[in-house]
């Protein structure tokens, strides 16, 4: 920093602000104190401050009361908390209301003064976030898409341990990516650790690492994999599925921001964003005893929930094109058409598998289809088995009429199937798997 930067330190215990101001005095900041949040609204309102450091549990007025109170003075001045074990979602909210980072008591003053400089680091991106939340993903404009949005955006340049939950399907690590690429670390290594497929007791090795000779089969040094994210970003996909041991070596990293390799003496200080996802209840793992209630605290500093497919059928439509449009041109295809009907008839179903399952049906429905068209029959799905009820376009059932045209087709070439296929523009295993749908026996249609 060329010129002293300010900040100020609010607490209401006297002897922590003195530890606060000789840490913070000692790496080269100019520090105001206040002992509540009146005295430091009066300091905000005739000092320039960059930083502001606070308790988020005061007497009179909160941290966050605080906090609100701050931004109609600097409605972009960097805000970290600081919070007791016991009041961590009291902080969780604040960050989720535009607060920067929290850091908990007995806190280390060289994480504080650590969060500060990058808070503060020139080489921070001027570019707005929303502006950056770009790439090969489709967010669509439905409204629970839009509120996903617009949290994201919030922490997307903060530093602080996100939790992403959701349904199998859904999209996590799009979401994990997109956090990553629009952020600050977007330059640094984005590393992706599947704890749901790796054995347990390879997960240790594969994320702290180990030295020659610790283990069987050690036959040389192995850089882990939270080394490995040193600067950028730690993706733990299913982190729900890690060992107890596994939960206690993961908080102290994310306590001390320090791992040591197997069978090390020597400790390495990385530093990386700590991205985590899993499609289970962890709430309620917590509450079983299954997974540790400190670990969760330290995961979810914020929570992005990513909506179900079928509460977002509205995005279905752009969805659909962008995964047909991309598979065509990654495979040197023709064009293919997807009819409004179809596209309608996609909004009615309720996706049990979501966008990967809408993914992987449309690009069935390209090999399959005949005339480069996509229709119903086409992607292999059972709708009567996944349909929304109630959720048939206005006006006419697309099963009904399908129905109705095979049988008119049975008649006019007098159940002969191949017949039958041909005058309706579809494949012979269509007929035949809509025939079964539909309980037509075609030997009924020859007379």
């Amino acid at each position: 920093m060329n010129a002293k930067k300010h900040v100020l330190i609010v607490d209401d215990d006297t002897s922590i602000l003195e530890v606060l101001e000789a840490r913070l005095t000692a790496a080269g900041f100019n520090v105001y104190k206040a002992t509540n949040g009146a005295r430091a609204l009066d300091i905000l309102k005739k000092r320039p401050i960059d930083v502001l450091v606070s308790d988020i549990k005061m007497p009179e007025m909160s941290g966050m009361e605080l906090l609100n109170q701050t931004y109609t003075i600097y409605p972009k001045l960097p805000v970290i908390f600081l919070t007791a074990y016991g009041t961590i979602p009291g902080a969780v909210n604040a960050v989720k209301a535009g607060a920067i980072d929290y850091i908990t008591k007995p806190f280390d003053g060289k994480e504080l003064v650590k969060k500060i400089l990058n808070i503060l680091s020139p080489t921070q991106s001027t570019t707005t976030s929303s502006d950056k939340l770009q790439g090969d993903f489709i967010w669509g404009t439905s409204g629970p898409m839009k509120d996903l949005k617009a949290l994201l955006t919030k922490v997307t340049e903060s530093n602080v341990n996100v939790l992403i939950l959701g349904e199998s399907g859904v999209g996590k690590e799009c979401i994990a990516k997109a956090l990553h690429t629009s952020g600050s670390r977007r330059d640094k290594p984005y590393v992706v650790v599947d704890c749901g497929s790796t054995p347990p007791g390879i997960l240790e090795s594969e994320l702290f690492g180990h030295i020659k000779g610790s283990f069987t089969h050690a036959i040389q040094d192995k850089k882990g994999l939270i080394a490995a994210a040193n600067g950028g970003t730690l993706f733990l996909d299913e982190i729900g599925n890690i060992s107890t041991e596994m939960q206690s070596r993961l908080l102290r990293f994310l306590e001390e921001r320090k791992i040591r390799q197997v069978g090390a003496i020597k400790e390495i200080n990385v530093d990386c964003r700590v991205i985590a996802a899993t499609n289970a209840d962890l709430l309620a793992e917590v509450q079983e005893g299954n997974f540790r209630q400190d670990l969760y605290y330290r995961l979810k500093v914020v929570t992005l929930v990513v909506p179900t497919l079928r509460d977002r059928l509205k995005d279905i439509p752009d969805l659909a094109l962008h995964f047909v449009n991309r598979y065509v041109e990654e495979n040197h295809l023709p064009p293919i058409e997807l009819p409004e009907s179809t596209l309608q008839w996609l909004q009615t179903l309720s996706w049990p598998g979501n966008v990967r399952e809408l993914k992987n049906a449309l690009e069935s429905g390209v090999v399959l289809c005949k005339n480069n068209r996509i229709l119903p029959e086409d992607l292999q799905l059972d709708s009567e088995h996944l349909s929304i009820q109630g959720k048939e376009p206005a006006g006419f059932s697309i099963e009904q009429s399908e129905k109705e045209a095979i049988i008119r087709a049975l008649k006019e070439t007098k159940g002969v199937k191949k017949d039958a296929a041909e005058l309706l523009g579809i494949s012979r295993r269509a007929i035949q798997y809509k025939s079964k749908k539909y309980n037509l026996d075609a030997s009924k249609f020859k007379d």
